[in-house]
């Protein structure tokens, strides 16, 4: 990644009629031409399949790519199947659907998916055949896309029920969505790194002290973790499991172009080290809070709020879940496909680093592995040079004619209005940033997690760069995804430029009870990499301390 000031300013052109809106929460750099051929359309029909299943008024969501950058637009619901939806919207809460896509997530998509990511990482990509390889890069490909698909369809299920308490909870106390999202924290194991394969590791750990005592030890990460993954016992069996679940995971990101956990060896082992020493395990407050706010309920209403807020906290953990165990890991494992192939390719003069494979698109890839063609090695190098260059500040937030203000929703029917209205909630705070001016020592964002922490300023241009991160610096950065909860317990604060109070940094900032500040627009300029800063989860406040 390049340093910060070193991209220049694009001109680029709407992708097609209508309002285009920028999406640099989730993808702060430019794409590569892999994802932008297979993300469209996996994405587009797993909107369209939520926005169906709930009898939304819109018919999906469609995005398209400008020189790599990533814009999207709503697509409108056919008028003649409204009645339909309006019907549908009724049982949305009538039924709880909610909870039939949790239970169709438990027992059948994410067991099911898992199974896939294991069998395909079971595979080596350097023993296989050339044609081999081009039928598994094609496998991987296609797991990918459906992954992308599945990712998007459980997404009104993780956020529906979020946006109606915050809509509900908003009008009864007045309280601002940042106080009432605290509640939710400890309902999404997940976000804070939890799985069954880390509390095995804990455990192992605890009962194997000369283990310890070697996870603690300086030396080479790639070397302790090949030994820890071969120890004799409970102890190499505990890593090795969690080495399986998370080592192709991206860290951050969803493209291919980003690294995954086992490639990021040293911070991987300085996390792990954190998570099973307990460090990162802070006290948590959320039934004081929640009875604080419970109060200001009024009596009438309070059984309500109960049963809101129970709905948001049982749905609650599926808003990461869908992205940590469908295409953050099939995204990693087709990395490691194009990265073998890279290899190969590499080794035959045909391309001049390996990794410059991952700016070819799937064809150009198999294309490159055959021997048919496919582009020169100063054609993906220029691409990856492309991408290295410019972030998402260097493109227009939005293309085409100004966005259309809102429609009304006074005349829909209650409980149509009602779903809308929680899923526009929701979306807003996902994606919306302060708009507050920011001073020369002082960035106003949104309040994400609670707490004050000072220390080191810790400035990342991207995941390759995570390697940097030491325990207790305060990570600056443009966004981050869900996949970056395993490195997180090494921070003591987290801000960023992108992203509201439902935006991947707020959430697992809260499940780790970090201080956390999101939406700042501008910390990535104006916070130099070592800078002593103070981050004010309560106010939303960073402070350049010098």
């Amino acid at each position: 990644m390049t340093s910060p000031g070193v991209s220049t300013k694009l001109d680029i052109d709407p992708p097609g009629p209508g309002s285009w809106k920028q999406d640099p929460v989730h993808f702060p750099r430019p794409l590569t031409r892999y994802f932008q051929e297979t993300h469209p359309p996996a994405f587009k029909k797993g909107t369209n399949d939520f926005a169906r299943f709930y009898g939304l008024l819109i018919d999906g969501i469609q995005i398209s790519y400008v020189k790599g950058f990533a814009y999207d637009q709503l697509v409108p619901g056919p008028e003649a199947e409204f009645p339909e939806r309006f019907k549908r919207a009724e049982e949305v809460f009538a039924k709880k659907l909610w909870r039939e896509q949790l239970r169709d997530w438990d027992e059948t998509h994410k067991p099911a998916s898992i199974a896939t990511h294991r069998a395909l990482q079971a595979i080596d990509p350097d023993a296989l055949s050339d044609a081999e390889l081009v039928a598994y890069l094609k496998r991987c490909r296609d797991h990918h896309a459906a992954m992308m698909a599945q990712h998007m369809r459980f997404t009104a299920g993780a956020v529906l029920p979020v946006g109606d308490f915050l809509a509900h909870a908003g009008d009864w106390t007045g309280l601002p969505a940042a106080e009432l999202l605290g509640l939710m924290r400890g309902a999404s194991a997940v976000s804070a790194g939890g799985s069954d394969e880390m509390e095995r590791l804990k455990t192992a750990f605890a009962a194997d002290l000369a283990a310890r005592a070697a996870l603690d030890s300086d030396g080479d990460p790639v070397q302790a973790l090949a030994e820890l993954r071969t120890r004799s016992g409970e102890t190499g069996a505990a890593v090795s499991g969690y080495l399986d679940l998370v080592g192709n995971r991206l860290i951050d990101g969803f493209d291919i172009a980003e690294p995954s956990a086992l490639e990021l060896p040293e911070a991987l082992l300085k996390a792990i080290r954190t998570a099973v020493s307990g460090e990162a395990e802070a006290a948590s407050d959320v039934e004081a809070l929640t009875a604080k706010v419970r109060a200001k309920v009024p009596a009438a209403h309070q059984a309500a709020f109960d049963e809101l807020l129970g709905e948001t906290r049982h749905n609650y953990r599926l808003r990461d879940e869908r992205g940590v165990y469908s295409d953050i890991w099939a995204s990693g494992i087709m990395r490691r496909a194009a990265l073998a192939a890279g290899r190969r390719v590499a080794g035959r003069g045909r391309i001049a680093r390996p990794y410059h494979m991952l700016d070819a698109s799937l064809d150009e890839m198999c294309a490159l592995v055959t021997g048919d063609g496919g582009p020169s090695a100063d054609e993906l190098a220029s691409r990856a040079a492309y991408r290295a260059a410019h972030t998402a500040k260097d493109v227009p937030p939005f293309l085409g004619p100004p966005m259309p203000p809102p429609s009304d929703m006074s005349g829909l029917p209650p409980a149509t209005g009602r779903l809308m209205r929680a899923m526009g909630i929701a979306l807003g705070h996902l994606f919306g940033s302060s708009q507050v001016e920011n001073e020369d020592s002082i960035l106003y964002g949104l309040a994400a997690s609670k707490g004050i922490y000072e220390g080191p300023a810790r400035r990342v241009a991207g995941p390759s760069e995570f390697g940097r991160i030491a325990k207790g610096d305060v990570l600056i950065t443009e966004s981050t995804t869900e996949a970056f909860n395993i490195l997180l317990p090494l921070l003591g604060g987290i801000v960023t430029d992108d992203g509201g109070l439902l935006s991947h940094a707020a959430i697992v900032a809260r499940e780790y009870g970090i201080p956390g500040v999101v939406g700042t627009r501008e910390a990535t300029d104006k916070i130099a990499d070592g800078m002593r800063v103070r981050v004010d989860g309560d106010a939303g406040e960073v402070t350049v301390l010098g």
